[in-house]
């Protein structure tokens, strides 16, 4: 469908955060007039964020309005000249957006959460088991090639890594700014859906995403490996498991807080200690996270944690 935004109809603001300098919208698309078969139009989601702020050069400021002033001190409000290689905004579109998208870009209460082994039996692995394939397709249509084959950065060959990986520039990034830097580190196959499923046996897959995930910003965008942060999610938002590539230097991204990112290093350390045999140390592992009052997980597990209290009364 051509995502022209002349013909996004705007409902309700989904979230505003100021941190990241984001809006999410809720609206619906409406077909072209050439279009018949979506004569109700799509519902989807906009999500517009200010782009990172380009190096200053003369010029950068078209016009600037003096707001007010006192002694040294002085402020207004400006307004950048515009360029084609310097966008202002960067904007993200879902349609048709399912009841899913709309409540994870719903603004939100987190609640942090603890969830033993056996809380991830019991609840968290039904329910991703319970995904269908339709919520991954995406991911099936970029490591196939079928899509963004132009902006695969590196693929593993399949006789080096029997798990095989990929990394591309993730859609979070303006693709300009190389302050805001942020690649993603695709597995090929499903078979990892979480960290959870991590065992020493992948220590050369993550050792592997590592290594070319510095090769590649060397080579691309002149950065070292100690300016890169390399994590992890959990919950992620999406079960086919990846890996975040940031520059280390873009903070105020909520999905580096704690509570949700887990470094590599720090992941690839404690697999390196972990037992070869028996459960590796993820399946074995209370872990506490944060999960929002819309994701699909939260009233099961928020219910669950009275099991901490009870046990920590009998203790």
């Amino acid at each position: 469908m051509d995502f022209q935004l002349n013909r996004f109809v705007f409902e309700r603001v989904l979230n505003e955060d100021l941190a990241t300098h984001s809006v999410a919208l809720l609206g619906t698309l409406r077909p072209p007039s050439s279009e018949t078969s979506y004569a109700q139009g799509n519902t989807a989601i906009v999500r517009i964020e200010r782009t990172a702020l380009p190096s200053f050069t003369d010029g950068l400021i078209a016009t600037a309005k003096l707001v007010g002033n006192t002694d040294i001190y002085a402020w207004m409000v400006g307004w950048l000249s515009h360029s084609e290689n310097k966008p202002d905004v960067k904007i993200n579109v879902i349609c048709p957006a399912t009841e899913v998208h709309i409540r994870k870009y719903s603004k939100q209460q987190i609640h942090i959460v603890r969830e033993t082994p056996a809380l991830y039996e019991r609840i968290v692995r039904p329910y991703i088991d319970a995904f269908p394939a339709s919520r991954t397709q995406w991911i099936e249509e970029i490591v196939s090639g079928r899509s963004e084959a132009e902006n695969i950065l590196f693929r593993s060959p399949p006789e080096a890594d029997p798990f095989g990986f990929l990394i591309l520039p993730d859609m979070k990034w303006d693709l300009a700014n190389i302050a805001s830097l942020y690649l993603v580190a695709l597995m090929v196959l499903p078979n990892i859906k979480n960290l959870r499923d991590l065992n020493r046996s992948h220590l050369p897959l993550l050792r592997s995403i590592r290594r070319e995930a510095a090769n590649i910003v060397k080579k691309r965008w002149c950065l070292e490996a100690t300016e890169l942060r390399l994590f992890v999610h959990y919950q992620p938002s999406y079960y086919h498991f990846h890996v975040h590539i940031v520059n280390a230097n873009h903070t105020g991204l909520l999905g580096m807080t704690v509570g949700q990112a887990h470094i590599l290093d720090d992941i690839i350390s404690l697999l390196e200690l972990d037992d070869p045999t028996g459960p590796s140390i993820f399946q074995r592992m209370t872990l506490s996270y944060g999960l929002g009052e819309q994701h699909g997980l939260f009233s099961t597990m928020k219910a669950a944690q009275a099991e901490f209290q009870e046990s920590e009364e009998s203790s």
